[in-house]
């Protein structure tokens, strides 16, 4: 398995009603380093119907610029159906997170 597959693979567990962000990904694919590469991968995600990458946020609990999902604030709607909860900053609550160890 490649490190995209294995990317997906991880971001494919994240389950409805939580979020993860790219470092916890990177962490959860065996290197911290690759947030970045987390990115990449999700921005050229070959089956977004599978890979639900809309549930992958910043550190800070925020979403992507516009472009990412076909429109502004398509991928807080997309959270919000999810039942995913945010703050009055418009960030994603702390605790919709997933667990990392």
């Amino acid at each position: 398995m490649n490190t995209f597959e294995a990317i997906y693979a991880v971001v494919r567990t994240i389950p409805r009603g939580r979020v993860a962000s790219y470092g916890q990904i990177a962490r959860l694919v065996g290197n911290p380093r690759l947030s970045r590469v987390v990115g990449y991968a999700l921005h050229v995600n070959p089956d977004p119907e599978h890979i639900p990458c809309y549930r992958v946020v910043n550190r800070f609990g925020e979403v992507s610029e516009a472009f990412a999902f076909g429109g502004g604030n398509k991928q807080r709607e997309m959270l919000l159906a999810d039942g995913v909860g945010f703050d009055a900053n418009g960030r994603v609550k702390k605790e919709y997170f997933i667990a990392v160890t």
